[in-house]
């Protein structure tokens, strides 16, 4: 069955590199300048003709797309990742003075009938422009575009809306939607009408970061300056009253990467296209729906102990170390077995081809010429494995087998648990770290 993308979404010429942020500045502030004079023609001509002069500046300068991966930063300053901590301001015309000079007295009319037509990239872009800037947070001050630096104040910027509004108003100019139907650039809106200024929020959708759909990028401004990250669905706290909304004047929808089919059971016939997605969709800072395939396809070649978090769209040593695994299997080396797949790797991978990937049976080496870990999967009660006899054998080879009144051998007992969890303590763990089940950190550290 098709496979949908989940990765956040990066609107095209989004290159991390300096001239290119500085284009996509320029580029979307273009797109925000305001028609003025009533909307006369020379006005219009006049816009329209920056924003071509702009677009071609971007061509003729070379910006092309990259792949930028989802981050999760840690907490800013003093902010905890479950709190908001972002009081905000009433609704307000947009702030024509100097950068943080007082706000205009507010007594704004209702939400307006229509409103600016804009896309997803360009309200991706124009979150990323604060992003970029590291705008501080403040509920009194005003960025340079006008808008207020709160997050009411930063989704009214990125939907370009021309007044600074507040959870309160956010949703006349919105639909509220599933989450099913969630895309980049709507957003999740929680607004406590009992108390606004505590608990109540507002973020950017900016894309699904897993499968199973449990958490997204989001794009905030909270203390202490505008951050994107991977965020619980609805939202660290109050999460069941974070209400997903769809921008009334955003136009269409995104079209995703095309989805890739997952791959054939073994033996089967193939349902892969052979076709390869090219080598710009592999390696460090990849983030789409090919690695997740790349993923699948190696742990059906005997390539699961590899990925022992689980496959994912965001490329990780785990899918160099298996890519490299399966070409060795085939007996490239050098370069042919670098661990990036090329397209031959992936029509072997695609059509169910060539050697699998051999066990790790008497201790196959893995990375740093240690065994390498088989996954957590295999230390479970009634799972037989060669691993469990290695794991035990190198159990009493260390001191920790005193429990053993037989063995090791293959399959796994409780025997193996309280001798891996005497091991664990040893190293100082307690709790859920010493729980006897080995993960990566024991098995490397048992192999040491």
């Amino acid at each position: 069955m098709p496979m949908p993308a989940f990765e956040e979404y990066e609107p095209a010429g989004d290159c991390p590199c300096r001239g290119c942020a500085q284009r996509r500045r320029t580029l979307a502030r273009a797109r925000a300048i305001p028609l003025r004079d009533g909307g006369h023609p020379a006005a219009r001509g006049a816009r329209r003709a920056l924003v071509l002069a702009t677009a071609a500046g971007v061509v003729l300068g070379g910006g092309t797309g990259a792949a930028v991966a989802v981050t999760t930063p840690g907490p800013g300053g003093t902010v905890s990742l479950d709190d908001p901590g972002s009081p905000q301001g009433g609704r307000a015309p947009l702030h024509g003075g100097k950068q943080g000079a007082p706000a205009k007295p507010a007594g704004l009319p209702g939400a307006p009938s229509a409103v600016k037509r804009t896309d997803r990239s360009t309200i991706i872009n124009r979150a990323k422009l604060w992003l970029d800037a590291q705008v501080p947070y403040s509920m009194e001050q005003y960025w340079s575009d006008g808008y207020r630096q709160d997050c009411s104040g930063f989704v009214s910027m990125a939907w370009n809306l021309g007044t600074n509004e507040w959870t309160g108003s956010l949703d006349k100019f919105a639909t509220r939607i599933t989450k099913d139907e969630l895309l980049p650039g709507d957003m999740l809106l929680f607004h406590n009408p009992a108390d606004p200024n505590k608990g109540s929020h507002v973020v950017l959708f900016g894309g699904w970061v897993d499968e199973s759909r449990t958490y997204y990028t989001a794009y905030e401004q909270t203390r202490p300056t505008t951050r994107r990250q991977a965020t619980p669905y609805g939202y660290w706290n109050n999460a069941t009253k974070y209400i997903p909304y769809r921008f009334n004047g955003v136009a269409g929808g995104v079209v995703p990467e095309k989805p890739v089919p997952d791959p054939p059971a073994p033996g089967g016939t193939p349902v892969v296209s052979p076709t390869y997605p090219g080598a710009s969709k592999f390696g460090p800072g990849a983030n789409n729906a090919y690695v997740t395939q790349l993923g699948r396809m190696l742990t059906e070649r005997g390539g699961s102990r590899f990925y022992p978090q689980g496959i994912g769209p965001l490329w990780t040593d785990s899918d160099r170390q298996a890519t490299q695994a399966f070409q060795r299997a085939q007996g490239w080396t050098g370069a042919d077995a670098d661990g990036i797949p090329g397209a031959e790797t992936w029509r072997m991978l695609a059509q169910h081809q060539g050697k699998d990937i051999p066990p790790t049976t008497g201790g196959a080496p893995g990375p740093a010429g240690r065994p390498a870990f088989p996954g957590a999967s295999v230390f479970r009660p009634g799972v037989s494995h060669p691993s469990i006899t290695a794991l035990g054998r190198q159990l009493v080879k260390k001191g920790f087998g005193k429990y053993y009144t037989s063995g090791p051998g293959p399959r796994w007992g409780e025997s193996d648990r309280r001798n891996v969890e005497a091991f664990q303590r040893a190293q100082g763990w307690r709790g859920a770290e010493a729980d006897g089940y080995p993960g990566p950190e024991t098995w490397r550290r048992l192999f040491a």
